[in-house]
């Protein structure tokens, strides 16, 4: 059985090759039972999160991916998202290959933004804004600079260190990056605005997206969470990656449902409906377009089979 480290995922997994594999996938489809969801107390820290996400295709793979989250890891300086994927053969259930949990979840995480993104963002977007300074902003970073003309990119986080610390990690990259410390006026200024973050209020308020804007909200996973607030789902056409997850589990659509500002209808599609082209992604170009991702275990099978044919491949022609 082979071990494909973070270190090999990210070398194969080019956003350009995983973004097209993953349009694909979601148009020919997955069996995705719903995941398992399960809180982990901890003694005077956050709460942890257990995930268990299933997928399979029917005679040619099976996969699981085992998560774990818990928020105070970057005082440890840990990653917050930690996990294992196990990659088994559909025919006889045979274990094929363990990969780097963490790894895949990054770059898949990343691959859906930027696949939303080719359908919800005005193509000729140049200006983009990272609200997160985790393990995640570059990842999103480079996959939106693979799918769009980004020619200067703002990086914000509560520390204006570590934002300047996720700007430094890009060397001679074709677009200019930098931190600042005005989320106000670098979201007034974003043509895509993307957020990955562990925050239960909202940080991006819809009055501050200007005309044309899309707004990428990956961070929050319960219905607690909360990045965006009422008047962004006012003023946005919304599409989520999935409808089971994303109205279950996503606080920046359960909440304003339970409000009663957003009904199932109000959900313009999700990206079975984009990539099968049954729904239209931007409509006119100075609409605002938001894409709320909870994440789903059809990416997860997607990029590690992906992944799992690179690395073999490279074996064999050593």
């Amino acid at each position: 059985m082979r071990t494909v480290t973070g270190a090999e995922l990210k070398s194969v997994l080019h956003f350009r090759m995983l973004i097209e594999r993953m349009r694909q996938t979601f148009r020919a489809g997955v069996e995705v039972p719903m995941r398992h969801h399960h809180t982990v107390e901890t003694y005077g820290q956050s709460d942890g999160t257990l995930l268990l996400m299933p997928a399979w295709q029917v005679n040619q793979s099976i996969g699981v991916k085992v998560v774990t989250v818990f928020p105070d890891n970057g005082a440890k300086d840990l990653p917050a998202v930690q996990g294992l994927y196990l990659l088994m053969d559909g025919k006889t259930g045979m274990p094929q290959a363990v990969l780097d949990g963490t790894a895949l979840t990054k770059r898949r995480t990343a691959a859906a933004s930027a696949l939303a993104a080719s359908y919800l963002a005005r193509p000729d977007s140049e200006r983009l804004l990272m609200v997160g300074t985790g393990a995640l902003a570059p990842e999103l970073i480079e996959a939106f600079a693979t799918v769009l003309p980004i020619k200067h990119v703002l990086v914000w986080g509560r520390s204006l260190e570590k934002a300047k610390k996720v700007a430094s990690r890009f060397h001679r990259p074709k677009f200019r990056i930098e931190a600042t410390a005005d989320l106000e006026g670098a979201v007034r200024g974003a043509q895509v605005i993307s957020c990955a973050t562990l925050a239960k209020e909202p940080l991006i308020r819809g009055e501050w997206l200007q005309p044309g804007a899309h707004l990428d909200l990956v961070g929050g996973f319960t219905p607690e969470m909360r990045e965006a607030d009422d008047d962004c789902i006012r003023r946005s056409r919304v599409f989520v990656d999935t409808r089971e997850g994303a109205c279950k589990e996503a606080g920046d659509i359960v909440q304003p449902m339970k409000a009663g500002i957003l009904t199932d209808a109000d959900i313009a599609g999700d990206l079975y409906d984009l990539t099968r082209g049954q729904r239209a992604g931007r409509r006119f170009y100075d609409q605002i377009t938001l894409f709320k991702s909870v994440g789903t275990a059809l990416e997860d099978l997607c990029a590690a089979q992906l992944a799992v044919e690179m690395v073999i491949h490279n074996d064999t022609i050593r």
